[in-house]
């Protein structure tokens, strides 16, 4: 049964944070090439495709932690230090998409289709705020890349493991 759950627990993390890391990674600069071309309709649809797979697939990345959990009970190694670590930069990483990455995707697509605040200001500072909106979301995403990366090395190196890893 474990090999069934850690089956499941890494094709849930292929198949659900794969894609949320890569949209996300991408929704900066298409909002940037949105805002650079307000009557781009092509562009504004892509930025709101990629807004569209982050919010999906980070529902359907809590199967992850929850095969994780079964996987870490089955294998009796719920108390081991990497594994608690990995729990901690897992639960970061939650709370920076769902607190930080996913709304201000939001805001950024509703500014890039002209319901946001920012519209109102004159041309020249709507580009400068919209450049700003997306440097920081960069930076934000590029951190919740950087929790699942550092999460993905401590789940195959395992430190301090006794499994032969």
């Amino acid at each position: 049964m474990t090999k069934f759950l850690l089956a499941v627990h890494v094709i849930a993390a292929i198949v659900a944070v794969g894609p949320v890391t890569v949209a996300a990674s991408m929704f900066p600069p298409a909002a940037r090439r949105a805002f650079g071309a307000p009557g781009d309709a092509d562009a504004l649809a892509t930025t709101r495709l990629l807004h569209r797979i982050c919010r999906v697939y980070a529902v359907v990345g809590v199967a992850v932690p929850v095969f994780g959990f079964a996987t870490a009970s089955n294998m009796g190694v719920l108390g081991d230090t990497w594994l608690i670590v990995s729990i901690v930069l897992t639960a970061l990483a939650a709370g920076v998409l769902a607190l930080l990455v996913l709304p201000r995707q939001s805001a950024v697509l509703e500014t890039a289709e002209g319901d946001g605040a920012v519209v109102e200001e004159a041309p020249g500072e709507r580009a400068t705020a919209a450049r700003a909106a997306t440097v920081r979301l960069a930076m934000v995403t590029g951190i919740f890349n950087l929790l699942w990366a550092t999460v993905t090395v401590l789940m195959i190196i395992r430190p301090g493991s006794t499994t032969g890893a």
